[in-house]
């Protein structure tokens, strides 16, 4: 039976644990900075209103309680805490425990190379397998929508096809090898898409402007949001045309989204079922709302994700004059309420 340590108790965290914990084939543990806030028994609906119920073997704050004994290592973390964490477990690893990540368009391969052993086993998902919304910290969470299939990344083994059956037997779906770390790494999901949108909504707001509401992120999504995320996009390919991944590894947004001009990816995004409620990254003030710059969709997807497809396209000599404009603009709505 695999002994899987799942670090990280977000959205994804609570979602990926409780999944994997009705698995007969493994063992979960979890690796949180507040175990005394979780039951051992998590429970996840699912989109038909199904409520699965996950086990937790172990729940700590120590690496050394739930990552040394782990077969598999899985991070569930945002960006700016991935090397932190690493940098904690790497020495409670036990040789040949695979380290993953759940999310590796926010720099997981580049930390890991530095930081964990040379033969540690690496892996990473080119998309995250579900859409996930926390319910009930440390008790219930949501899984609003599963992937059909899943593509991974596996670096420093020689021994691909064992670590990609074990991926696939845990999550319950057709997994494919990529050929390389910068299939998953580079992606045209949340680290274009976020930023697209953000800057379609506030690229002229300033502050004195209030809301009145809070607007929907992707039902009420623009042909001006599409517009920027295909521009950004092709640049992005551009980028993946000088660096060793296989042609069509990762599709552009129109094939994607099965889309041919703005317009009609605006229809798609705004139909998908799993995106519905989901509101804009906003905050309440005196009067309506204001732009939540503190929000993951800023802290996370222009630091830790568009800025990585920035610093690669400077090292390979490619343009890319979209990205440049939104990422400028994304890291001023940082550091304007540091």
């Amino acid at each position: 039976m695999k002994q899987v340590c799942v670090c990280g108790g977000g959205n994804l965290g609570h979602v990926v644990a409780g999944f994997l914990g009705t698995n007969g084939d493994c063992e979960v543990s979890l690796l949180t900075r507040h175990p005394e806030r979780w039951q051992r028994q998590l429970e996840i609906t699912t989109p038909d209103g199904d409520v699965l119920f996950g086990r937790l073997k172990t729940v700590s704050s120590r690496p050394a309680e739930v990552v040394s004994h782990a077969d598999i290592v899985l991070l569930c973390l945002p960006g700016f805490s991935i090397r932190e964490v690493l940098q904690q477990i790497a020495t409670a690893l036990t040789p040949g425990t695979a380290v993953g990540s759940i999310v590796s368009s926010t720099g997981f391969f580049f930390e890991a190379f530095s930081i964990l052993p040379a033969q540690t086993p690496l892996f990473g998902f080119q998309r995250v397998p579900f859409i996930s919304r926390l319910r009930d910290y440390g008790r219930s969470a949501d899984l609003l929508g599963y992937k059909p299939g899943l593509s991974i990344a596996i670096e420093q083994t020689g021994d691909r096809e064992s670590l990609r059956a074990d991926i696939e037997r845990l999550f319950k779906v057709p997994v494919r090898l990529l050929s390389n770390y910068y299939e998953a790494s580079l992606t045209n999901s949340n680290p274009l898409l976020h930023p697209a949108r953000l800057y379609s909504l506030w690229k002229d707001w300033h502050m004195g402007v209030v809301y009145p509401a809070e607007s929907l992120f992707y039902e009420e999504w623009t042909d001006d949001a599409s517009d920027y995320l295909i521009q950004m996009d092709d640049e992005f390919q551009r980028l993946l045309s000088v660096l060793p991944v296989a042609k069509g590894s990762i599709p552009g947004i129109l094939d994607y989204y099965e889309s041919t001009d703005a317009a009609s990816l605006t229809r798609k995004l705004r139909s998908i079922q799993a995106f519905k409620g989901i509101k804009s990254p906003m905050k309440p003030v005196t009067g309506g709302f204001v732009p939540d710059f503190h929000s993951r969709y800023f802290t996370e997807d222009f630091p830790y994700g568009l800025q990585i497809v920035k610093q690669q396209a400077l090292e390979h000599g490619i343009a890319t004059p979209v990205i440049d404009e939104i990422l400028a603009w994304g890291n001023r709505q940082i550091k304007r309420l540091s």
